[in-house]
């Protein structure tokens, strides 16, 4: 169907990018249509051409063309509203105020749909409708990794979040076990700065920069929760780790780099010990969880508790972690331990 528009910029969508506004608005339109009609002048902004970097202000008019939106098969769109709702179903809903969503992202789901992915977690509660198609993820969290992802319900909350991000605010706490026996006391910095690189193969990693190389600083700090001795597998530890950067695999590559690779971690771990680890206790998860997290809110600092899953408890036992979460209501933070088995 064709859509002609003339609206006027609402407060919620002040500073967003023109070409953003219109990729949400014209949902389902090609990108090179989007920025065609940008380019072209077809899109004005209180009567004048725009370009796409251009930022909305609350009170401007918008004109938009004529656009055929493609309109969706409805049997396809049935089938995705039940499998979003059951994915959703299934995920636990640990807060929600502010225009703010947190939930407790199970290991294995991919944040957003991609290649050989049908639904991301995003897709999944955009397409419920129970908080309408705005939904807009605040910040990333692997496949591999499970616990707390924020996701915002209003605009305002979005930017606000991102502000606090910056600054320094929004401070998340990740539980990784780990191999080896971390014996640094109280709260160490890991500040290597880190460099993506593209394998020949086509596959992205991240890697600690070399010396005179344009690395990006990254800081994650890093204490031991417990210490102990595994009788197969030799020592471990289960550490608390705060990136006080969010470089993309910081946690990990930062761990890996010092000696500590996460156990089963796929990418960046020991190989040959994640397959003693699959073969002598049936445990194939990666262990790195996000744990906790805390924010300003208008009127107080917001904390907020994510426990690991049954499959993060249960590959614990197996592998005779002593240290055991506090209750979701106590978001202190636990003494440390270190003990033998």
């Amino acid at each position: 169907m064709a859509v002609l528009n003339r609206l006027q910029v609402e407060a919620e969508y002040e500073g967003q990018r023109i070409d953003n506004f219109l990729l949400r608005h014209f949902k389902g339109v090609p990108k090179t249509r989007i920025y065609r009609m940008l380019r072209t002048g077809e899109v004005r902004l209180d009567g004048a051409r725009t370009r796409p970097e251009q930022r909305l202000v609350a009170g401007q008019w918008l004109r938009l063309p004529p656009v055929r939106v493609p309109e969706p098969q409805q049997i396809d769109s049935q089938e995705r509203l039940g499998s979003a709702t059951a994915l959703v179903e299934r995920i636990e809903q640990i807060y929600e105020a502010n225009g703010l969503l947190a939930v407790n992202k199970p290991v294995g789901l991919a944040v957003h749909g991609g290649s050989g992915i049908s639904l991301g977690l995003v897709e999944a509660f955009r397409a419920s409708g129970q908080w309408g198609s705005s939904l807009d993820l605040v910040h990333r969290l692997d496949r591999e990794t499970s616990g707390l992802l924020f996701l915002a319900t209003k605009r305002s909350s979005l930017l606000n979040l991102h502000r606090q991000i910056q600054a320094g605010r929004f401070r998340k706490h990740y539980l990784a076990l780990v191999k080896g026996a971390w014996k640094r006391a109280g709260l160490s910095s890991l500040c290597d700065p880190l460099v993506k690189v593209l394998h020949p193969g086509g596959e992205r990693f991240v890697r600690l920069a070399c010396e005179g190389e344009a690395g990006q600083a990254a800081m994650t700090q890093v204490k031991a929760l417990s210490t102990w001795e595994h009788h197969q597998l030799g020592p471990l530890s289960l550490l608390e780790c705060q990136p006080v950067t969010g470089r993309t695999h910081q946690i990990r590559v930062h761990l890996a780099s010092s000696g500590f690779p996460i156990v089963g971690d796929p990418k960046y771990g020991d190989q040959v010990f994640n397959n003693q680890l699959q073969a002598s206790i049936k445990v194939s998860r990666m262990f790195l969880h996000a744990w906790k997290a805390s924010f300003d809110s208008e009127l107080s600092r917001e904390r907020v508790l994510a426990q690991p899953g049954s499959d993060w408890q249960k590959g614990q036992s197996r592998l005779g972690c002593p240290w055991t979460p506090r209750p979701a209501a106590d978001t202190s933070d636990p003494p440390s331990t270190s003990t033998t088995l």
